[in-house]
């Protein structure tokens, strides 16, 4: 029979490893990763405190302690149609697999409408890819975007909410130049337009219509956001593929029709994203580089979906 002191030193011992097991998986605080002070030259923090993402102001061992003992799998939606599925989706899965999230489980979704032009690219350890089908439903006013997010709604509730933890959506007609990393990881993930940001705040081009569902008054609104790239958990792209829909849906009702990108915006001049990322995750090479910009992660092709 084990004497009591051993049986307390054994329950004392486990007691301590599970403490320092929880304190190990603990999300680290934003102090801990995040120095917005590194960066005076831009703004890195929000009216509501959500943390602008720029080269030199994140500590990535930090974030990389923490996500490597979670074991994370992040998913990527690659809206691949039209003219944007040969040369432009095989350089952007290419880029991707050797930049967007290395040393993690990585799915890459790429929704197509034709099947017949799918590249051949090799994918790299950790990384798999799943071909999803772009569904219509025939309706005479339904875009891509419209027939999109329809689908990515309705695949998110399927499986990718159990397959991944965090979700992004991209355009096909970027390339990856340098890497994209947990740095990026959040709730609900925003880009910053690359033109946008560095012009007069007056001349943004929000849905100005007020009974457009993407309507937003003359001196409102946070920044502008870029379409080509948003994410977050399953769950938030989930919540933003719904909302988008209800809108789309209520502007047609009122014969009105606003693009993509300015629902994007309103939803989240609603619904505050909990990051967001610089313009150095999406720059346009066409535009002259302000010093700003340190380092470009992702560089757009002169062709916009």
């Amino acid at each position: 029979m084990t004497p009591p002191c051993i049986i307390s030193l054994l329950t004392s011992t486990l007691l301590e490893k599970s403490a320092i097991m929880d304190h190990e998986t603990e999300e680290p605080q934003l102090s801990d990763w995040f120095n917005p002070k590194k960066r005076l030259d831009v703004i890195t923090t929000t009216d509501w405190l959500a943390p602008v993402i720029w080269e030199g102001t994140y500590n990535t061992q930090v974030l990389e302690k923490y996500y490597k003992r979670l074991n994370i799998t992040i998913g990527l939606v690659v809206w691949a149609a039209g003219k944007f599925i040969g040369e432009d989706l095989k350089q952007f899965i290419q880029s991707a697999n050797k930049h967007f999230m290395i040393g993690y489980n990585v799915i890459f979704y790429i929704l197509m409408d034709n099947f017949s032009r799918i590249p051949h690219v090799e994918l790299g350890p950790l990384r798999t890819f799943k071909l999803l089908a772009i569904v219509s439903e025939g309706k005479v006013w339904e875009d891509l975007n419209v027939m999109g997010m329809k689908t990515l709604n309705v695949y998110i509730i399927n499986h990718m909410e159990r397959e991944v933890d965090f979700l992004f959506c991209m355009t096909a007609n970027q390339i990856f130049k340098n890497d994209f990393g947990v740095e990026t990881l959040g709730k609900s993930v925003a880009q910053l337009h690359a033109w946008w940001y560095f012009e007069n705040a007056k001349k943004v081009p929000y849905e100005r219509r007020p009974k457009s569902a993407a309507f937003i008054p003359f001196g409102k609104g946070d920044f502008y956001y870029d379409s080509a790239i948003f994410g977050g958990t399953p769950q938030e792209v989930l919540t933003f593929t719904a909302e988008y829909q209800k809108a789309v849906t209520n502007d047609t009702k009122n014969g009105l029709r606003s693009t993509y990108e300015c629902h994007l915006n309103k939803y989240f001049f609603i619904n505050k994203p909990t990051k967001l990322l610089s313009p150095e995750y999406n720059w346009d090479p066409t535009f002259r580089t302000p010093p700003q910009i340190k380092r470009v992660k992702i560089a757009r092709q002169s062709k916009r979906i």
